[in-house]
């Protein structure tokens, strides 16, 4: 007998995820990485520097930019955004913090838009399980919110999304503004207003955040999967026809408003770069989508077999076509944009929803070998975690202390007991997650995915923790700044050619340092120069005037090094 759905569910497998629970993930996935750290390279202390600029009135609100120097992303809002944040916080705050509370609204509004979207696409008809004969299927509430339940938790085990949705970046603004438009198209045919106000904020948002092409993408393909739907659904209801029918107009017309702006506004700028037909980028992008969307995939895959064949007749269920739809466009992206990883982080609500739709589908034997595989790779990674932490505290085991002073050459641990005591109360509740996962309790949707996404967040937490000061050693720009600065003592100012936007915003917030842009007529006693444009150096300043001093980098080896240069006519007034 041919099943019309492959999900079979019953009315006890759809129990009620505890809210307090899921909420306390949330926080403990939500804050840690935006509380206590310093601005790290590049994207983050770059897109910090601008909103430093715009805040202080130095900088155009139309056309931001830092020290002069143009972005790659032109993006509006994020920027904004922090400026605001920066304007409106007391001065007591420090600012890099106060420019990250926007950005922890929302990464907080993407989880609930997420699990709102996917609750929505759960309810609707083809996405329903099996009817029994006699009765005790799950009821359409209760099994779209388990359903939504297990697609968050498998959004925050995704890999990939820990340290972009971390940083006060463009990037998390458009997955924000993608996972509310998603959430939009979804629940339009049941809702009204809600829905629409998140379809405006997600589409004009995603345009004045750097991103009006995908914009226009998401809108375009979504009415075109609810016309689909329309058209071949003329059993609904007339009713729920008429919803469809409206939802399509809204959307359409909000889609032709959202390329108006981004033609009013000039935000049309084309970066494509297509991937070189070779084996280092189609294994680097290969490797990329797999870790990046892990464990998320293997259950993307296995959705698209299990309901292949609502996926490939001629009426493609809504609850498929719509993250289909989001997933291509975002792949497509990916491969022809340079921040691949950046344009790869917007696919992940969708992914997770794919992902979320395998779990009504699931024999107990795959859920006890993703639980399996989950404990025994989250366990290792944490235990990774403290062995070196407690090797650079204590010295023993001596080889992880040792791999660290190699790597990062100048790094002095220091023992400092808050972030130790949380790190010590995630521990002990993940031991309490597993022992309660390996307990006998009556099944649920949600309890293959509850160990991906706790171990997720244990893993980060942890990170940003215990690991939290070599993490900023070796992330921000501090230590270069800081060795810098021991070499000019008393400079008034520094000039500088070709550096890199996210150093020149390093010397603006961990100095008091000013830097000029190098001319003829250099007006300070030193000069930095980054090392990859030190050739063309002749053609803008009188080199005679210029001694070389030395030449520096980042203590993390592989990164980006200055060449630091001394006037002349200093070295002989001071005789040094």
């Amino acid at each position: 007998m041919n099943r019309p759905t492959p999900a079979i569910v019953t009315q006890a497998a759809v129990r009620r995820l505890p809210r307090t629970a899921l909420l306390l993930l949330c926080i403990a996935y939500v804050l840690p990485g935006f509380i206590g750290r310093a601005p790290w390279r590049s994207a983050d202390i770059t897109a910090f520097g601008v909103m430093a600029e715009l805040a202080r009135g130095s900088a155009n609100w139309l056309a931001p930019s830092l020290m002069g120097q143009a972005l790659e992303i032109d993006a509006l809002l994020p920027y904004w955004l922090g400026a605001w944040a920066l304007q409106l916080t007391p001065t007591w705050l420090a600012a890099d913090f106060a420019a990250r509370l926007p950005f922890i609204g929302l990464l907080a509004l993407t989880l609930a838009a997420v699990w709102h979207g996917i609750y929505y696409l759960a309810r609707s008809p083809s996405a329903q399980p099996v009817a029994f004969a006699f009765g005790g299927e799950a009821l359409t509430p209760d099994y779209a919110r388990a359903v939504a339940d297990g697609g968050l938790l498998a959004f925050i085990a995704c890999l990939g999304l820990a340290q972009l949705s971390h940083e006060t970046t463009p990037a998390l603004a458009q997955l924000c503004f993608t996972a509310l438009s998603f959430y939009a198209v979804a629940a339009l045919p049941e809702r009204r207003l809600i829905p629409l106000l998140a379809l405006i904020v997600g589409l004009l948002g995603l345009a004045l955040s750097g991103a009006p092409t995908l914009a226009v993408l998401f809108g375009a393909g979504s009415a075109l999967s609810l016309g689909f739907d329309h058209a071949n659904t003329p059993q609904d209801p007339p009713l729920l026809q008429r919803r469809t029918l409206r939802s399509i107009a809204l959307i359409t017309a909000l889609t032709v408003l959202t390329t108006l702006l981004a033609t009013v506004l000039g935000l049309w700028h084309w970066r494509l770069q297509m991937p070189q037909p070779n084996w280092d980028t189609w294994h680097g992008l290969s490797s990329l989508l797999l870790w990046f969307t892990w464990p998320a995939w293997p259950l993307v895959l296995w959705t698209l077999w299990r309901w292949r064949r609502q996926l490939f007749n001629s009426h493609m269920s809504r609850h498929l076509s719509l993250p289909l739809w989001f997933v291509l466009v975002t792949l497509t992206a990916t491969l022809f944009t340079p921040a691949a990883d950046r344009a790869l982080l917007l696919a992940l609500p969708a992914v997770a929803t794919l992902a979320a739709f395998a779990l009504p589908t699931f024999q107990r034997s795959v859920s006890a070998l993703i639980d399996w595989f989950t404990l025994l790779f989250f366990t290792g990674c944490a235990i990774i975690v403290w062995v070196v932490w407690i090797s650079m505290q204590t010295g023993f085991p001596a080889q992880p202390a040792a791999n660290v002073a190699r790597l990062m050459p100048g790094f002095e641990p220091k023992f400092v007991i808050l972030p130790f005591l949380f790190a010590l109360l995630a521990t002990l509740a993940w031991v309490w997650l597993v022992q309660w996962r390996a307990g006998r309790h009556r099944a649920a949707l949600w309890k293959s995915l509850v160990l991906p996404a706790g171990g997720s967040a244990l893993c980060w937490l942890l990170l940003t923790t215990l690991c939290m000061p070599l993490l900023d050693y070796a992330r921000s720009y501090a230590p270069l700044v800081s060795r810098i600065e021991s070499l000019t003592p008393s400079a008034p100012c520094i000039d500088t050619f070709g550096l890199q936007p996210g150093l020149s915003a390093a010397f603006a917030f961990h100095t008091r340092l000013k830097l000029k842009p190098v001319g003829l007529k250099a007006s300070c006693p030193w000069l930095l120069v980054d090392q990859d444009v030190v050739i063309a150096l002749p053609g803008v300043v009188k080199l005679s005037e210029w001694a070389l001093h030395s030449t520096m980098g980042h203590p993390r080896p592989g990164e980006e090094d200055v060449v630091l240069y001394r006037r002349v006519s200093n070295i002989k007034a001071t005789g040094s």
